[in-house]
């Protein structure tokens, strides 16, 4: 079980600066050499060095970190006052060391108001659930080109593969209903070949049931997570690490499969997203080979404490084999060993995998839907 947070504290930085502490292991900026301490802060205060700092800047995060966490790594905090021009009251966060990437729960897009100025950011508890639905949103967000205000969110644009729905469409979580995002799929995907929207949580079910008034399509996803440590599991032979061009074959073959219309560059650029979220977070490909082909794969996304499983995919003519099972099992032994403990994943609810899953330890966290113009 997960313990529950209280009173998480935040760390601000760019996104590549957390891109480095997930290859490094921890988050251990400039500062902590420069002054021997990391600087943190609560909710409350962010805003200021926000502001002080970063004034302006639309590609800001916030590391929402566990205390807990902190404490088993014996990394003490401080509590001491800002600079000059600081509410001479208040006391911030200090930690004397290096803080353990594990100990980041969730990674926030911190973005100023259209006059560039921060306030202070809503934190939404970090739960196993809201752990899980924030993820993806976030990833998509931090690997953009571009990020547009739309009604209930944002809209993602990510120039190295405009062909890619997914890095490419509207994040809605806030209200907004099916009139609505598609209007703001026409303005904000302007130019694009496609419209597309991913609706996130149960107060979005009903616009998402109209979108198929405007006609769009609509999938309901389930959102699921299991703990990334696991007892009495399978085995996990002949499951290995590549890269994601060892991957690009077996991919290759799934789209065309899927998708008969893609074109060779299309093709390319569903794979090459893959890269372009590399750079946002740490992406780790499996697969399972026959010589050196590959014929079961898939993507372990680590961002912290929460890892993120997609694109689980094993060849029709090995299916049935227990090759999604190792590869399940040796995704959570990674997750595990980077220090996550959570797993997080989303599935077609009208689709069979959601019970394979849950057969193996995952349960329900949350609904989304994925739509695009038909």
């Amino acid at each position: 079980m997960l313990s529950p947070v209280e009173d998480p504290l935040l760390h601000l930085c760019t996104p590549a600066d957390w891109r480095a502490a997930l290859t490094s292991g921890s988050v251990a900026p400039p500062s902590l050499q420069e002054v021997g301490f990391v600087h943190l802060s609560t909710a409350e205060q962010v805003a200021l060095p926000a502001q002080r700092l970063f004034a302006g800047r639309r590609d800001m995060v916030l590391l929402v970190l566990d205390r807990a966490a902190i404490d088993r790594a014996g990394i003490e905090v401080r509590w001491k006052p800002g600079v000059p021009g600081d509410p001479e009251s208040m006391r911030f966060p200090h930690a004397y060391g290096a803080l353990p990437a594990s100990a980041v729960l969730t990674v926030l897009p911190y973005r100023p108001d259209g006059e560039g100025r921060f306030s202070a950011p809503s934190v939404p508890v970090p739960d196993a659930a809201n752990r899980a639905a924030l993820l993806e949103p976030s990833l998509l967000r931090r690997a953009a080109t571009a990020e547009i205000a739309v009604t209930g969110g944002v809209a993602v644009r990510t120039d190295a593969v405009p062909a890619s729905r997914m890095h490419n469409q509207l994040l809605v979580e806030g209200t907004a209903d099916a009139a609505a995002v598609v209007a703001e799929a026409d303005r904000a995907l302007d130019g694009l070949p496609h419209r597309a929207a991913t609706l996130y949580g149960e107060t979005l079910a009903g616009a998402a049931g109209d979108l198929y008034g405007h006609g769009w399509a609509v999938d309901e996803l389930r959102l699921m997570t299991a703990p990334a440590a696991r007892e009495g599991a399978g085995g996990t032979d002949g499951v290995v690490d590549v890269d994601l061009e060892t991957l690009r074959p077996q991919w290759d073959a799934v789209w065309r499969r899927t998708l008969p219309e893609i074109s060779d560059d299309e093709i390319a650029q569903l794979t090459d997203r893959y890269r372009v979220e590399d750079t946002a977070t740490r992406v780790v490909p499996l697969a399972v080979l026959d010589g050196v082909t590959v014929i079961a794969s898939c993507l372990l996304k680590i961002d912290g404490a929460t890892a993120w499983l997609d694109s689980l995919e094993t060849e029709p003519e090995h299916r049935g084999r227990g090759h999604g099972r190792a590869l399940l099992e040796a995704a959570r032994d990674r997750a595990a060993a980077a220090g996550c403990d959570l797993v997080a994943l989303s599935t077609l609810a009208r689709d069979w995998p959601q019970d394979w899953y849950a057969r193996h330890g995952f349960t329900d966290a949350g609904r989304s839907w994925v739509a695009a113009k038909v």
